[in-house]
């Protein structure tokens, strides 16, 4: 058993600056564990304190299974024994995450945080993106997949109060310089490479249900719907009035495409194209459509200027590790953390920044 007695009323601030972006989940809900069918562990069984405050047995056991999913999910073709060795790897430092994410958490109540407001806007940015009508709904979805919605919210609320308290105790000073991201961009330039690629837009009429009798028809429509955008109507709105396709309500908005994205004959008819060009009308498995090009770039390496937020994010990425891992370090020292016999903290094992 380790115990170190410093009460974290008395945690001073006096470290060293690094921005970093812990991302909120914007899932729907957790992949369910393979394993949450198991019995919990029994109600009162710790793993570890920190502050008094407990790590269950329960919770590092829900980590551990969450994690054999990840792996599994990361590696599917991987034979067991592979996944395995994977998990093992990675289980060795489940418990050192645990006691980070909840040092980060007190850390975070001490300092005052609050983010409530910004998890209710999180919450309905999940919505939308699964297209739900209402909060309600997300917390149906989540508590019919078996989980709770309470800790469904909890976990986002620590990853944004981890997000507040890096931000504000080691990202406030971090400085990239313009010298560091000419020479980032000179040394990376093959990952700033883009391949040709064109910008699409669509108007499409389906034949979903119709006899193939009826086709004829159908692409006579499409060739009259081609003829007024030649004649000077103009393709956006002639898409929205007409169109049939998911696209439709963006003005036939299809995307950018590079060479593969795209099924051989549309790939073969658009990079043959200049902007604002059409294709013939094209019969494809659901339809009839013509499509524009709205743009035609060439491969090119992107200039400094249009990725320098890139470059900047990227060697604060690089520079955070250390800093992270140092701040955690100490306010470990000034923390009273106890792992029980047979689990192992193994941030202990791990040399510091500046340590002798």
């Amino acid at each position: 058993v380790m115990h170190r007695k410093v009460s974290r009323r008395t945690m001073k601030t006096r470290y060293h600056a690094l921005i970093v972006t812990f991302a909120a989940s914007s899932f729907l809900w957790p992949a369910l564990s393979r394993a949450q069918a198991k019995p919990a562990a029994p109600a009162g069984q710790t793993v570890a304190t920190v502050n008094n405050e407990p790590i269950s047995l329960a919770e590092y056991q829900k980590s551990a299974n969450e994690l054999h999913d990840e792996v599994t999910n990361d590696c599917k073709d991987c034979p067991p024994e592979k996944i395995d060795a994977q998990f093992k790897a990675q289980q060795k430092d489940l418990l050192r995450g645990l006691i980070d994410q909840a040092l980060m958490v007190q850390r975070a109540q001490d300092m005052g945080i609050k983010v409530e407001s910004q998890l209710n806007q999180k919450l309905d940015e999940v919505r939308q993106q699964n297209g739900l009508a209402t909060v309600q709904d997300l917390q149906k979805g989540v508590e019919g997949n078996g989980l709770s919605w309470e800790d469904y919210k909890a976990t986002l609320r620590n990853s944004m109060l981890q997000k507040e308290v890096v931000k504000r105790e080691v990202g406030s000073h971090l400085e990239v310089t313009d010298d560091e991201v000419k020479q980032y961009y000179q040394q990376h330039q093959h990952d700033f490479a883009l391949p040709e690629r064109v910008v699409l837009s669509e108007i499409s009429l389906s034949t979903d249900g119709k006899a193939e009798p009826d086709y004829a028809a159908i692409r006579a429509k499409v060739e009259g719907l081609r003829s007024s955008v030649v004649n000077g109507d103009d393709f956006a709105q002639v898409a929205a009035r007409y169109s049939q396709g998911v696209t439709a309500k963006d003005g036939g908005e299809l995307g950018t495409f590079k060479h593969g994205d795209l099924p051989p004959q549309i790939e073969s008819a658009v990079f043959s194209l200049e902007k604002n060009q059409l294709t013939d009308v094209i019969q494809t498995r659901s339809g009839f459509e013509f499509l524009k090009v709205d743009e035609h770039l060439p491969a090119e390496i992107q200039p400094m200027e249009k990725v320098d937020t890139q470059i900047r994010n990227t060697i604060s990425a690089e520079k955070m590790a250390p800093r992270i891992r140092q701040y955690l370090a100490e306010l470990r020292e000034q923390s009273n953390i106890t792992v029980k016999p047979g689990y192992a903290d193994t941030a202990l094992l791990t040399p510091t920044a500046g340590a002798n």
